[in-house]
């Protein structure tokens, strides 16, 4: 799709003279062409804000009712030509009743008017002395600014032209126990826009975010938020000029607060991710039984609108794996405790004190070991339970070997040293392979020797073996079939490659002895490979696995997205492209991505049959390749029209 499922949003925070309508609509109209002009679809204006929200009882003052319907038909005529929705804040007469609302205009049309459902009326506030609530309406059709229009307490869905769904609620309204919101979003809204006039408080901005990221996150929604700003009567309150725009629970966008300036403020909304969350969530598809045929939801759909080239604004994080958290350090104590408590449980209930596992000086080898260590210290157990073999083969440098060999020293476990080349010659004369012929036959026989060394050894001593292969290697099938691909636990099963440098990096500065650290730093360092091939004539690793399937910082932005929201290539290409196109830690251009993203999807279904058969494993992030929890594929599956979309 031409938008990639993303819609541009605002929310303003205008400039305002208490009960002076003509100024404020001046202002808004400002905001409108700033936000037409860069291509904003729907724009809301904080609550009241044609009027001003602290008006008082200047609201049963005739000549102000009046006003603001002349100031709406003067914003109608100014947004004739006009593609942008805008959401403005107003009291409306129906009846006998004065509602507070949100009024819906685009290209000189009102689609539709909103009343607020819940008016506070304790402590500063006491709107029910003015306004009535939707609960008191009865379905009325007005005359309003020269438009006939339908005003009722039905939920009003709003359907764009772009194929956006949204919904309005007023600032009380995300307060209540059951907010407006929460039957918009189950009744298929994808963004709910508030129009607020909250006021400051010691402590109460910090509620406010909460409320909003869990209303968010709950309804799996996007939310924008516009409350009052400077220029609203500060008699008794004040108000900071809050606009925020969340996705999902996280927020993606924020005014500055108590500033004495107008501001707007811009963002996007990947709708077709939210709907994604919401078709994955069955808890959500349940939730929407409670929406009856019979609930006479009323659906406006908006005018047309002008195609626009998309650009995408929003930062693009090139690791989505790693969390975004100020406190990285608790993360990772977290991640790390999660594997921990899983092996733990699995050792107790099997009641084997005994660990098997190759260690290889390679980061995945060192970070199942810490967390061996780390669990047998919280069950009060002797580390030399922990039997650490390391395997030399064919292609083992001095660099890896030291490591692995430093590293099972320092932390006091049980070392084992059985080299696998006797074993391999041997195997390669019994099947009449070619030492010198370095091919997958060559390679993946020492992998299956070391695994079968690991299991006997794990018969002989009572124990379990532990497998060190990590998310990446799964998506990518980059494992030996019934060589390291097997284990009897594997703690590392859905920690990706780019996460695991960022752990045993943790564990190195806060969990270990001295000399552990400096042989975790080098570790870190050393170049990622299976060290399935000779080294070069200084000793060095030739078989760098990056060089052979492609940077896995990049795979793992692929994963991220092909298995989170199941998102297309070409739009996997287009964040990729964005993501690292002036990153400082990696840079690849269009063709780069295109290369390793062909590599990956071709690799990721080819190699299903691996990961149907995975051994046991804690999960610890969101995304998992475990064929009994996220993932369950088919092995013959194709992978054709995924590859056209790239090359199209």
């Amino acid at each position: 799709m031409a938008n990639y499922g993303y819609i541009k949003v605002a929310s303003a925070i205008p400039s305002v003279k208490v009960g002076d309508c003509q100024y404020n609509i001046a202002e808004m109209e400002q905001q409108i062409v700033r936000a037409e002009g860069q291509g904003v679809e729907i724009l809301v204006f904080p609550e009241l804000s044609v009027t001003g929200y602290s008006c008082q009882d200047l609201f049963r003052q005739q000549l102000l009712i009046d006003a603001t319907e002349q100031s709406i038909m003067m914003l109608l005529d100014f947004t004739r030509q006009l593609d942008i929705i805008s959401i403005v804040g107003a009291p409306v007469m129906v009846g006998n009743i004065l509602l507070n609302c949100a009024v819906v205009i685009q290209k000189g049309t009102i689609l539709a008017i909103i009343p607020k459902t819940y008016l506070p009326n304790y402590s500063e506030f006491y709107e029910k002395r003015w306004f009535a609530s939707a609960q008191d309406l009865r379905t009325t059709e007005i005359i309003f600014a020269g438009s006939h229009i339908e005003v009722s307490s039905r939920p009003v869905i709003f359907r764009t032209s772009t194929g956006v769904n949204f919904g309005i609620e007023l600032c009380e309204d995300v307060w209540a126990p059951e907010p407006p919101s929460t039957k918009l979003a189950l009744a298929g809204a994808d963004i709910i826009f508030n129009l607020s006039a909250s006021d400051e408080l010691i402590g109460k901005n910090q509620y406010l975010r909460q409320l909003l990221a869990q209303q968010s996150a709950r309804t799996i929604s996007g939310y924008v938020y516009a409350g009052c700003g400077f220029g609203e009567s500060t008699q008794d309150v004040v108000y900071g000029g809050n606009a925020y725009v969340y996705e999902n629970g996280k927020c993606i966008a924020e005014s500055e607060r108590f500033s004495f300036d107008s501001q707007l403020i811009i963002s996007q909304i990947d709708y077709e991710k939210l709907r994604s969350e919401r078709s994955y969530n069955t808890t959500f598809v349940n939730a929407q039984r409670d929406i009856k045929d019979g609930e006479n939801i009323r659906f406006v759909d908006c005018e047309t609108i002008n195609p626009r080239d998309f650009v995408l604004l929003r930062k693009v994080n090139p690791t989505p794996f790693i969390p975004q958290t100020d406190d990285m350090r608790a993360s990772c104590d977290e991640i790390f405790n999660i594997q921990v408590a899983g092996l733990a449980k699995r050792l107790v209930h099997t009641n084997c004190q005994t660990v098997i596992l190759g260690i290889s000086g390679g980061l995945d080898s060192t970070l199942a070991l810490l967390v061996c260590v780390k669990t047998f210290d919280k069950l009060k157990w002797s580390r030399k339970g922990i039997v650490g073999v390391t395997m030399p083969g064919f292609g083992t440098t001095d660099r890896t070997y030291t490591n692995a060999m430093s590293l099972m020293r320092s932390l006091g476990i049980t070392i084992r040293e059985i080299s696998i080349k006797e074993a391999c010659i041997q195997h390669f004369k019994d099947i009449e392979h070619d030492i010198n012929v370095h091919d997958t036959t060559y390679e993946n026989s020492q992998a299956r020797e070391r695994t079968q060394i690991l299991m006997d050894l794990s018969n002989k001593l009572g124990g379990l073996v532990i497998g060190t292969g990590d998310l990446s290697e799964l998506a990518l099938g980059w494992a030996t079939y019934n060589g390291d691909h097997m284990s009897m636990y594997g703690v590392n099963a859905s920690i990706p490659k780019t996460l695991i440098r960022y752990i045993v990096n943790y564990v190195a500065e806060s969990g270990v002895d001295a000399e552990s650290r400096l042989t975790l730093l080098d570790i870190i360092d050393t170049p990622i490979s299976p060290e399935l091939i000779p080294a070069d004539e200084n000793g060095d690793i030739v078989q760098k696995t990056e060089d052979l399937v492609g940077p896995y910082v990049l795979h793992d932005f692929f994963l991220y997205y092909v298995l989170r929201y199941g998102f297309r290539p070409s739009k996997i290409l287009m964040l990729a492209k964005h993501a690292f196109a002036n990153d400082e830690e990696y840079k690849f251009d269009e063709d780069t991505i295109k290369k390793w993203l062909k590599t990956f999807l071709r690799r990721f279904f080819s190699q299903q049959f691996k990961r149907s058969c995975l051994p046991d494993g804690p999960k610890v992030g969101s995304v998992s390749l475990s064929p009994r929890g996220d993932l369950r594929m088919p092995t013959d599956a194709c992978s054709t029209m995924w590859l056209e979309e790239i090359e199209d």
